[in-house]
């Protein structure tokens, strides 16, 4: 029996950690100093150590007691959720407010970017403002696709993992229970540009009306978990819609979706697609 590489040294890692008494977050990072300064939209890789400036645009409510504070920093290029753990005994953050964070490590979660204040990171409040752009994008075209590794799936449920799993098995934690989640990963055509498209659960659940519980009946009744991407071909495609979203890689992430009117030549680019 082989042990994957990379869960072997998540491992050892781990161990090494919980004899020293610290978390994954204190490995790197030495408060605040020879990190590289970024602008949000350059952050594009995750469990790397960075200094932002940036301002707290919004300030969400925390669902765990693990996290004192969580909510959304931007500066001209765009924004990006941020979390600051309970454990890292930091001051809190005003919303409105500008500031500059040294040592934060970025992370990514269903193709979103994030960064986490830790107890390394060193804020500092700044007298000025900051002009907050926006990082989306718009695109329109008829659905002609619901591709493979849509509908109901699981995820890994290790922390800081969200690896959808094949046959049962994380590529890094090996065979695992899963949980439960949706998502659809689908195809617009306008007949000139063709653009990938991602809904996570909750853009999925709004688009199709199928909640995650829903979808698991469904899966259980049919003893298949493929009656869920099923349902929602036969329910959304050849229709036409407008889709607003951050980028990520090749997908446009859906943030809003309107079901558009058809233009005229909607079924011939269905028909076309098909046909490929």
């Amino acid at each position: 029996y082989k042990v994957p590489l990379s869960e072997a040294r998540r491992s050892v890692t781990n161990t090494y950690l919980d004899e020293a008494g610290l978390e994954r977050d204190d490995l790197s990072g030495s408060g605040g100093s020879g990190n590289e300064e970024v602008e949000i939209a350059d952050v594009d890789a995750p469990e790397e150590w960075v200094d932002v400036t940036a301002k707290v645009t919004e300030l969400w409510e925390a669902n765990s007691d693990a996290v004192a504070q969580v909510g959304l920093l931007g500066d001209e290029t765009g924004t990006i959720k941020f979390t600051k753990w309970s454990k890292s005994d930091l001051p809190a953050l005003e919303a409105g407010k500008v500031y500059h964070l040294r040592n934060v490590v970025t992370d990514e979660y269903e193709g979103r970017y994030s960064v986490k204040l830790n107890r390394t990171t060193v804020i500092e409040e700044l007298d000025e403002d900051l002009e907050v752009g926006s990082d989306d994008v718009t695109v329109e075209g008829a659905l002609v696709d619901i591709q493979s590794g849509s509908g109901l799936i699981k995820r890994c449920p290790e922390e800081d993992c969200t690896r959808v799993l094949q046959n049962g098995r994380c590529n890094e934690h090996g065979e695992v229970e899963g949980e439960f989640d949706l998502r659809i990963k689908g195809v617009l055509d306008n007949g000139d540009e063709v653009h990938e498209i991602l809904f996570n659960e909750e853009a999925t659940e709004d688009l199709t009306g199928i909640t995650l519980e829903e979808a698991q009946e469904m899966a259980m009744d049919a003893l298949d978990t493929s009656v869920v991407a099923d349902e929602m071909r036969a329910n959304l495609l050849g229709k036409y819609y407008r889709i607003t979203g951050p980028t990520f890689r090749r997908y446009v992430l859906v943030d809003e979706v309107e079901e558009r009117s058809e233009p005229t030549d909607a079924e011939a680019v269905l028909i076309k697609a098909r046909s490929i």
